[in-house]
């Protein structure tokens, strides 16, 4: 039997053995590795997940926009102004469409319908209050308002404003008011929807004429009719 030389053996026995431990550093730089590609992975879910956020939140920031634009565009297109034709001369009144905009959206209506149309004014109480329109029978109602307007108060609102009546209005029952002085319970007895800013005059001529113990004018006066503007 032929003797192995020890070189042969050396060899022999290196081929027997396992595969090598992996060093530290070899163990470190592969984490390493891992740790940067999770990284990577989570920047990039994080990225998309925003951008599909942002992408979502502005198209609903467009959507509201696009409805307030035309809630708002609605409101822009109402008459902004009406001219009352009397048979003493033109009163224009600014309409309060924000603080009032069912009243105004029902006069506006009227208007259309030629509601206001030879309605004559019923009640005059100098220096107080000119309505036209039917509203509450003779006497009491004039009376009531007369009465309550010498009573010394705390004025909460200027002449020249445009009201109706509170409650429910039928077609007959939306009447006009145009105050000629501060009246101090104004919220109490109507909806304020306007302001004159042209023709005071004609409102003080109309509050001026000769009136019966009803304080209705003893000449008939009255509103030709409206016309709705824009602007002025």
């Amino acid at each position: 039997m032929a003797r192995i030389k020890p070189q042969a053996l050396l060899q022999q026995s290196k081929r027997k053995k396992g595969p090598s431990r992996l060093s530290a550093a070899t163990i470190i730089f592969y984490s390493l590795i891992l740790l940067l590609v999770g990284f990577f992975l989570l920047a990039t879910y994080r990225h998309w997940s925003n951008r599909s956020r942002l992408q979502s939140e502005s198209h609903m920031t467009v959507s509201d926009e696009g409805e307030n634009s035309f809630v708002d565009s609605k409101k822009s297109e109402l008459p902004g102004y009406a001219v009352l034709n009397t048979s003493k001369g033109s009163i224009i009144v600014e309409l309060y469409k924000e603080s009032a905009p069912e009243a105004v959206d029902e006069f506006i209506d009227l208007c259309q319908k030629g509601h206001f149309k030879g309605m004559l004014f019923q009640r005059v109480i100098k220096h107080y209050v000119i309505q036209a329109g039917e509203g509450e029978g003779h006497g009491t109602g004039a009376a009531d308002w007369n009465l309550r307007g010498k009573q010394p108060a705390s004025m909460k609102h200027e002449a020249f404003m445009l009201g109706t009546s509170k409650g429910k209005h039928t077609n007959k029952g939306f009447d006009l008011f145009i105050t000629t002085a501060p009246i101090p319970d104004l919220n109490e007895k109507l909806i304020v929807f306007g302001q004159v800013v042209k023709g005071e005059d004609v409102v003080q001529e109309i509050e001026e004429v000769d009136t019966d113990e009803h304080y209705t004018p003893k000449i008939s006066i009255g509103i030709l009719d409206v016309t709705l503007k824009q602007k002025i």
